[in-house]
């Protein structure tokens, strides 16, 4: 064999078990079984697909959305795939007092909380996925609608965690956060989105940090996503030939909710999916921020 073949060979190896190491998390599904879930934002989506994963999982899970009869048939469909329990609590996350009943309920519940996995997104407003890619900030600078979405994706976000964390720190629990790729990297056309993103990234970041430096066991999860194929991302993109050509591009709600449990049961930092455009993407500007600014946005769109 040649000098160069062996080389090549060496190349491929080399890269294989990288791969391999990079991809082995020791995640261990036996270890959901009986856990304590509560997922907010679940009538749809990768909300609704993580209830189910958990449920096929063997965990105890609480849910929550504003629409009742979508979590009623939700919880159904759970306890139908192995929940060893499923409950919902039906409420708007932007208002406090619905938090509180959220955490309050998982205790009466369960009497524990192992994981709390947050996920839900929106505003009282408008509907926020119709919103993405359509204007600047400075073409409708709507300073209401900022407030209220920040309050519904941020500070209750801030709010269920600081409510959960006495129960995650009794139970060494994890503690799982559903942001996206645009919560690192800049992206136009969804300024209030970033702000959003980037502030889920610095405020959880640090609590994780606090918690380390207090040598309290509960570990934070940044789940970093990209374009997912929900419905309501399909309905958004299917009535144009860009929107469909933008739509080839989205992964499968189910391979993005496998990869969110996997990375909160493993206590991993972070989650990037899908990695070969939310890792690359996100660690290309830390390197070369210009040049992410002025194309990062197409690799999705």
């Amino acid at each position: 064999m040649s000098r160069l073949a062996w080389a090549s060979l060496v190349v491929v190896l080399a890269a294989v078990g990288l791969g391999v190491f990079w991809n082995y998390d020791g995640f261990d599904p036996e270890s959901l079984r009986g856990a304590t879930v509560v997922i907010t934002g679940c009538t749809t989506g990768i909300g609704e697909e993580m209830a189910y994963q958990y449920a096929r999982l063997g965990a105890k899970i609480l849910i929550t959305a504003r629409r009742e009869n979508g979590l009623k048939e939700v919880v159904a469909k759970a306890k139908s795939l192995g929940a060893q329990e499923a409950h919902y609590v039906a409420g708007d996350m932007g208002k406090a007092e619905d938090c509180e009943r959220t955490i309050q309920t998982a205790k009466e519940k369960f009497g524990r909380l192992d994981y709390l996995v947050i996920n839900h997104e929106g505003s009282s407003f408008k509907n926020v996925v119709n919103l993405y890619g359509k204007k600047f900030w400075d073409e409708d600078p709507d300073m209401d609608y900022l407030v209220d979405f920040l309050n519904v994706s941020l500070v209750s976000y801030v709010r269920l965690a600081s409510l959960a964390l006495p129960l995650l720190k009794e139970s060494k629990g994890h503690l799982v956060v559903v942001s996206g790729f645009h919560g690192k990297t800049p992206y136009p056309t969804s300024a209030w989105g970033s702000a959003a993103k980037f502030a889920l990234d610095g405020f959880f970041s640090t609590v994780r940090v606090e918690l380390m430096k207090a040598q309290q066991d509960v570990s934070v999860t940044l789940a970093m996503i990209g374009l997912i194929k929900t419905p309501a991302v399909e309905n958004a993109l299917q009535n144009t030939k860009k929107g469909r050509e933008i739509l080839k591009k989205a992964v499968p709600m189910d391979e993005t909710a496998r990869a969110i449990i996997r990375g909160g049961a493993t206590r991993a930092r972070e989650v990037f999916f899908p990695t070969s455009v939310c890792w690359i993407l996100i660690k290309l500007r830390a390197m070369f921020p210009t040049f992410v600014d002025n194309h990062g946005s197409a690799c999705f769109y």
